[in-house]
This record gives structure tokens, C-alpha cells and sequence, in this order.
């Protein structure tokens, strides 16, 4: 009996000397959607869609002129004439439609990278925040369900969100 008690007693000892790991956990989404620099990327590209969407409009709209032109001249001109100017309209609609396509892409494109760099330096700055703060694990709670439950005191949500938005200076955009 005495052993048993030894052992329960040594095995104590054992368990309260280990180091108690220190984990917490960020919600992904709000992270990102509340830090700074991606919500200034989403206004600078907002104002690039909108100046591309009115210079779309406007091209359209004069392409439309030209068409309501064609469309009142062409009871004057020849079928071969009327023809040749038709499929001339159909191959600038086509080559407008493609460029526009094309512009749309790039931009999309451009803000998907921006995006993905924005997610990167997240990360960096999760890594770097756990590392400096003794953390064993900062778990990343989504919508998949990496977390489905955590205590609020271990829920560094507020925490990053605000450090990361203190060290962003919007002059270090490219």
C-alpha cells in the first residue's frame, strides 16, 4: 500500500512539473476582414472597378451610336456595302467584348494577388505573435470547424486583429 501511494505521489510530482502549454486561437475571418490593409485594397480596387465599369459604359455607348447610325443608313447603302459595314460592327462588338474581358481578368487577377499576400503576412505576423508570446499552438477557427469551441480567454481574435492593425502603415502599399 505504501508503494502505491509512493507511486501516485512521484507520478504527481511528475505531472505538476510539467510545462503547461499555452494554446489559443484567432478567428480567421475576422482577422482578415477587420485588418487595415485588406480593407484598403478592397477600396482601391472598389475605385479601379468603378473607373473600368464607366469607360466600359462610355465605349458601349458610343458603340451603340454607331450601330443606331448603321441601322438608319443602311436602307441607303448597297446589300454588299450594308453587309460588309454589318460584319465589321460584329467583329469590333467582338473585339470590345474581349478586351473588356481581358482588362477585367488582369484586375481580378491583380486583387486575387494582393489578396493571397495579405493572407501570407497574416500568418507571418500569427507565427511571429506565438513565437513571441510563448505560445505551443494558435489554432485558426473557420467555418470548416478547426475549432468548434474555445474559451474566450484563449481567444486572440481582438488581440492579433488589433497588433496587426497597429504595425500596418498604409504607406508600405505598393
Amino acid at each position: 500500500m505504501k508503494n502505491i501511494f509512493r507511486l501516485l505521489a512521484i507520478a504527481i510530482l511528475f505531472s505538476s512539473c510539467q510545462e503547461q502549454q499555452k494554446i489559443g486561437f484567432i478567428d480567421n475571418g475576422d482577422v482578415i476582414n477587420e485588418y487595415k490593409m485588406k480593407i484598403d485594397v478592397e477600396e482601391t480596387y472598389k475605385v479601379k472597378k468603378e473607373v473600368f465599369e464607366k469607360r466600359m459604359d462610355s465605349i458601349n455607348r458610343d458603340f451603340q451610336v454607331e450601330v443606331k447610325a448603321f441601322q438608319l443608313a443602311q436602307a441607303k447603302m448597297s446589300q454588299n456595302k450594308a453587309q460588309e459595314k454589318y460584319n465589321e460592327l460584329g467583329q469590333k462588338n467582338q473585339q470590345l467584348t474581349q478586351q473588356f474581358q481581358i482588362e477585367q481578368q488582369v484586375m481580378q487577377q491583380a486583387f486575387a494577388k494582393e489578396m493571397d499576400s495579405i493572407i501570407s503576412k497574416v500568418d507571418d505576423f500569427v507565427s511571429e505573435y506565438g513565437k513571441a508570446n510563448g505560445y505551443t499552438f494558435i489554432l485558426g477557427k473557420n467555418e470548416a470547424g478547426s475549432v468548434m469551441y474555445g474559451q474566450e480567454a484563449n481567444d486572440l481574435t481582438k488581440t492579433i486583429t488589433e497588433a496587426l492593425n497597429a504595425e500596418y502603415k498604409p504607406e508600405e502599399k505598393e
